[in-house]
């Protein structure tokens, strides 16, 4: 028999059998990686959750109960989500030094990672509203104009109109909105902490909360300038006329004692 000839490879074989390894290759990845990716991300997860449950036990759970459920020294923290602690813990608010009829802002004593690690494990209590994004509260898209129309709807009843704070009743007030972190501004309209109310996406739309918060930055920001002269922290007219009430009177008052003195002195001469 006539010994066969071996066959000869085409030149492009090569180039075919390395692109089909790298489509293969690629397939699988497509397959795998992003479970692999989701895989990674609920570790981390269940770490975050883990580490924040160890800083619960040793910050909040005196007052807050071991599960968060609350007792007589706190409220339950089931489902009011990792805004609610990002605020809270972010501001300096918590962990509260004394009780009181309000709790004020003071120096923060936890990292911005420990405060997300908290977060993480309040948020897995119960659904709640999430740590808004730079992209929810930004400047970017912004109405100030509509923005100081739904704060002075919705706002100045407590913060004034400029958000310079006030007094309310039995003890409590409401805080001066200056040098705030827009992220906090935005967290505390989402959950509603302390004496205010909660607005919801529903009350105030995403885009809402964006213009309130660009407004609050143009009234008190480093570059507004105040054409009234002597502003006294923009309290408004019943500050303003109690000052010239007071001042105003008082010098009446010191100019007619002036006049009286010099006109009997006038008269003994």
């Amino acid at each position: 028999m006539k010994k066969l000839s071996a066959r000869r490879r085409h030149p492009l074989a090569a180039l075919v059998v390395l692109l089909l390894a790298l489509a293969c290759t690629g397939g699988l990845y497509a397959v795998f990686a992003p479970a692999d990716k989701a895989k990674a991300d609920e570790t981390a997860q269940s770490l975050a959750i883990d580490e924040g449950k160890k800083l619960f036990a040793v910050g909040c759970a005196s007052c807050h109960g071991t599960g968060g459920q609350g007792s007589s020294d706190g409220p339950s923290l089931v489902g009011v989500g990792a805004a609610a602690v990002d605020f809270q813990v972010g501001t300096g608010r918590m962990p509260a030094q004394q009780p009181g009829a309000q709790v004020p802002r003071k120096k923060v004593i936890y990292s911005q990672a420990e405060i997300d690690q908290l977060a993480a494990y309040i948020a897995s209590l119960g659904a709640g509203p999430n740590i808004p994004t730079e992209a929810q509260y930004g400047p970017e898209g912004a109405d100030i104009a509509k923005g100081g129309e739904l704060f002075r709807d919705n706002c100045t009843q407590c913060h004034n109109f400029t958000g310079k704070g006030g007094a309310l009743t039995h003890g409590k007030f409401a805080p001066s909105l200056e040098d705030v972190d827009p992220k906090h501004i935005y967290e505390a309209m989402q959950t509603g902490p302390q004496n205010m109310p909660s607005f919801p996406d529903t009350t105030l739309s995403e885009q809402n909360k964006k213009d309130i918060i660009a407004y609050l930055n143009a009234v008190n920001g480093d570059d507004t300038v105040s054409p009234g002269g002597l502003e006294l922290g923009g309290l408004g007219p019943v500050s303003e006329g109690l000052f010239a009430w007071i001042f105003g009177l008082g010098a009446l008052i010191a100019v007619a004692v002036w006049v009286a003195a010099r006109t009997a002195k006038a008269k003994k001469s």
